[in-house]
């Protein structure tokens, strides 16, 4: 038998957890073109298509990760508010007309 010096001990092996960078924000702009999507369906509320461009001009300050979401929420929205103010100005234009005519008559 030989004489074979005594092995140095075993040490578990070191695990090194480096934890990964949080996703830069994009809450904003998410909201923005989901809103704005929503609107398309639901676009009698006046309401979801304005909050829909409100968020959508913060979200391409303050979020550039979130820049392309962002502007689709913003052309998305302002289509539906040019739609919104062209029926308006639809009916102005008939209320005026209509009551010019009863007032001739």
């Amino acid at each position: 038998m030989t004489n074979q010096p005594p092995s140095p001990p075993q040490l578990p092996p070191q695990i090194v957890l480096a934890a990964a960078p949080p996703p830069p924000p994009r809450g904003l702009s998410i909201t923005s073109m989901v809103l704005a999507l929503v609107s398309i369906v639901f676009g009698f509320t006046f309401l979801l298509p304005l909050l829909s461009l409100i968020l959508g001009f913060i979200g391409l300050k303050k979020e550039p990760a979130g820049r392309g979401m962002a502007i689709t929420g913003v052309v998305i929205s302002g289509l539906i508010l040019l739609v919104w103010a062209a029926v308006f100005a639809v009916v102005i234009v008939i209320g005026v007309v209509a009551a010019a005519s009863a007032g001739t008559s």
